[in-house]
């Protein structure tokens, strides 16, 4: 590890604890909506709802209404756990013959032969069909106390103030910056005199980009419903704007879209279960790596036998998921493997009846496909880039083919009874986030304060495994007599691990928690 930061810095956040209802998220404003929500009298799915539209407007870079995503609900009177899936899809108007292979690698997070300009990594071309609205649509429909528009309306009002800039505004948008300014719609939303904005030095200064355009989408939204995405006023711009600059999808592909309500994969666990998305998630990989680390007896506290188990699981996993390589039945295309952090966002709900849900929503790259619709505001996702554009081989690239994803959220039961919705961002490291943010509690016990501060390692890159470096050094002279090992520091960017956000329930208590390195999350109790 080379690197020039403080080894005495410490950064902590302490878990929130309330009888009422929690939001855990990457955006402290967007969980101070979803708390608000839950204060106001909503559901758990109410807050899920508002949380998701005022997160793509606060951090358009990792989600909002141009992406998809999944969530896994826990419904406490029902005593039910279900998933509501809204992964985008390829266009079925998309041509295949329109992305040519031109030789050498692709420059962004996936292994695939390049494609003539970049087609399928940025702009139009890169656009799949939108999953959000949907799955926000699905679960109001399923759970909802709040009428609809009350629940788009703060997203829209944020939007309103226009995109705050600090530092961290600045670093996200200055690292996409180059792709950004391709498209006069997106400079215009996220670049001044093109370049990427700057936060000022005085107290009272304050800088804001203007997002007039989304906020006249979303007041539409909520005014209209969400069928207008996909079938009204804003479909018909959309579609429009993206066919313009040379793009496939159209009115038909987004008439034809629907979220689609699922029974999770119930992993049965150390006397408990685990609820996780099913298929093309995963989900899958967490059930082979949990039936594994099942046949271990953990310790007091993890030690160096611990995280070796951990390794050994992950990496026994990843290469059944690598190896079992297909297109449909939960079966993985190397394809849906990162292999860098991607644009995702997760944040997790509990409410004081109890009601949870785990929300990990995705535009794939940061800021997605570079693209922002110029008549609607909305900046969308590059789901293209998920498919191998090698004709041929499993997730080859097709029309109207479902993403393959990595996202991971999670309900799980403990068998003392204590329950915790659980999910991160950060592509391929989710998954041993996941992994051992369920061990901590499952396995050891840990409360929420204590296992989202505990060090965790990484075994998502192949043969090299990462730990963080506030492990004991008992635990990293273990790692390195077994694997390629290197230690890294929990920081803020470029992250080395991934970004959890977490709710847990015991008896009548609920608490949340989120990673201490990202800036700007935090749990937020209502009231």
């Amino acid at each position: 590890m080379a690197d020039q930061f403080s080894n005495s810095q410490q950064i902590r956040k302490p878990a929130v604890s309330s009888r009422g209802g929690i939001v855990a998220s990457q955006s402290r404003r967007a969980a101070e909506v979803g708390a608000a929500v839950l204060a106001a009298g909503g559901d758990c799915v109410d807050a899920v709802v508002a949380t998701t539209f005022a997160l793509g407007t606060l951090e358009p870079w990792m989600s909002g209404i141009g992406g998809g995503g999944a969530m896994v609900l826990y419904r406490a009177r029902e005593n039910r756990y279900e998933v509501i899936d809204y992964g985008m899809r390829s266009p079925n108007s998309l041509r295949v013959e329109d992305y040519p292979l031109t030789g050498g690698a692709a420059s962004d997070i996936f292994p695939w032969p390049r494609v003539k300009d970049d087609r399928n990594l940025h702009g139009p071309g890169s656009i799949a069909v939108p999953g959000v609205v949907a799955g926000m649509e699905e679960a109001h429909r399923r759970h909802a106390r709040m009428p609809w528009k009350e629940l788009v309306a703060p997203g829209a009002r944020l939007a309103g103030e226009g995109l705050l800039v600090d530092w961290w505004t600045t670093l996200m948008i200055a690292s996409c910056a180059v792709d950004l300014r391709r498209y006069p719609a997106s400079a215009a939303a996220y670049l001044q005199d093109g370049l990427p904005p700057n936060a000022q030095w005085g107290i009272k200064s304050v800088v804001r980009l203007p997002q007039d355009k989304l906020q006249a989408t979303l007041e539409q939204l909520a005014a209209r419903g969400p069928r207008d995405f996909y079938e009204g006023e804003i479909a018909r711009s959309m579609a429009a704007d993206i066919k313009a600059a040379g793009g496939a999808l159209s009115v038909e592909d987004l008439a034809a879209f629907r979220a689609y309500h699922r029974e999770p994969l119930a992993i049965p666990y150390r006397g408990g279960k685990v609820f996780a998305t099913p298929e093309l998630t995963a989900g899958p990989t967490l059930a082979s790596t949990l039936r594994r680390l099942e046949k271990w007896s953990p310790g007091r506290a993890p030690d160096a036998a611990a995280y070796t188990e951990y390794a050994l699981a992950l990496q026994a996993a990843y290469r059944e998921r690598l190896s079992d390589m297909g297109d449909t039945d939960g079966r993985r295309a190397l394809g849906a493997e990162h292999l860098a952090p991607a644009c995702t966002t997760h944040f997790s709900v509990v409410d004081k009846e109890g009601n949870m849900a785990a929300v990990t929503q995705t535009l794939l790259s940061t800021f997605g496909s570079k693209f922002v619709t110029p008549s609607t505001g909305i900046t969308m996702n590059n789901g293209v880039m998920w498919f191998d554009p090698t004709p041929g081989v499993p997730n080859s690239l097709a029309a109207g083919k479902r993403c393959l994803t990595n996202y991971t959220p999670v309900v799980a039961e403990t068998s003392d009874g204590r329950r915790l919705a659980v999910g991160a961002s950060g592509g391929r490291r989710i998954l041993p986030a996941v992994t051992q943010l369920i061990s901590f509690a499952m396995d050891f016990g840990m409360d929420l304060d204590a296992a989202i501060h505990h060090p965790r390692i990484d075994a998502s890159e192949g043969a090299t495994v990462i730990g963080d470096v506030r492990l004991p050094a008992p635990v990293h002279e273990g790692l390195r007599s077994r694997f390629d090992y290197e230690q890294a520091r929990i920081q803020t960017f470029p992250m080395k691990f991934a970004c959890p956000s977490v709710t847990m329930r015991q008896g009548e208590q609920n608490s949340g928690a989120t990673e201490s390195a990202q800036p700007w999350g935090d749990a937020v109790a209502e009231g």
